[in-house]
């Protein structure tokens, strides 16, 4: 018996292998390639005997790290509660009011933005939301307005529309799969019961449905933060968030060492509020139950 449970886990080992190695190669190679930068006096792999903790020393101090990674985590908490609150009535829709021949023709509808590129799509949001974009040109036309309104973008408001936008997809389908298990006859065992739908989805439905909320959010949150096309275009580089800090670090003023820290500790940062996201989700839980 045990040598048959070697064979099995040797098989599977054996399956997953190439896999695997993929995923080492390429990504945590490249982490631990941005790690070990971070700890560099300069950007040459040749002086690997200075090693330095400088680099942390100076992001830690630096107030304008401190601001633009304050602005990163509002303006990725801000998409995330708005694609998330969007998202989750249209997978309910989905999941509760659309015939199950025809969901499939629906979730195939969702993901055609995906056919097109992330960059086309900023694009076209800074052609509606320009000063003589779409939106302009109908309230002009409707003689609403007599000037372009300069106020819809260049600016947060403009950062969070598109952004939400761009992951509608990425959180409506963890939300559709998770609804999607509920088990049908424990609804109907609530309204049985006397309790009104309202009531019903706010004790029942919500409660089951809060992993795919939470894989939503997380889904969103982490590479919303991790944006720098948005900003730049929409935001017109006048709104710059921790990556556009990031490439400027590494690209234009060819600081590996200091763009490497700055990589590191923003994950950080994001990692430690992710998983207390999930902890206190977790514990939202427990006290429903």
């Amino acid at each position: 018996m045990a040598s048959g449970n070697r064979s099995q886990t040797a098989q599977g080992l054996t399956l997953i292998a190439p896999p695997l190695g993929y995923a080492v190669l390429v990504l945590a190679a490249p982490l631990l390639t941005i790690l070990a930068y971070s700890f560099f006096k300069d950007g040459y792999l040749t002086v690997i005997r200075e090693f330095t903790l400088e680099n942390y020393r100076t992001v830690w101090a630096d107030p304008i790290f401190h601001r633009i990674m304050l602005r990163s985590l509002g303006v990725a908490a801000l998409v995330t509660l708005a694609t998330v609150v969007l998202a989750f009535p249209v997978a309910y829709f989905l999941s509760f009011a659309v015939a199950p021949q025809k969901k499939a023709m629906w979730l195939f509808l969702i993901t055609i933005p995906f056919w097109t590129s992330y960059l086309i799509r900023v694009f076209l949001w800074k052609v509606i939301l320009g000063y003589n974009g779409v939106i302009n040109s109908g309230l002009k036309t409707l003689g609403l307005i007599e000037q372009p309104l300069t106020f819809i973008l260049y600016n947060v408001n403009a950062m969070v529309i598109t952004l939400a936008h761009a992951y509608a997809p990425f959180a409506i389908l963890p939300i559709f799969i998770a609804l999607e298990k509920i088990d049908r006859s424990l609804l109907e065992a609530g309204r049985d019961l006397g309790e009104s739908r309202a009531m019903t989805f706010w004790r029942v439905t919500l409660p089951l449905a809060m992993p795919g909320v939470v894989a939503a959010a997380l889904i969103v949150f982490i590479p919303t933060i991790g944006d720098y096309v948005t900003p730049a275009l929409i935001g017109g580089g006048k709104i710059p968030m921790i990556a556009n800090m990031i490439q400027a670090q590494m690209l234009d003023l060819d600081n590996r060492p200091m763009g490497s820290a700055l990589a590191v500790t923003a994950m950080l940062i994001v990692a430690v509020i992710s998983l207390a996201f999930i902890g206190l989700n977790r514990r939202f839980l427990k006290v429903r139950q």
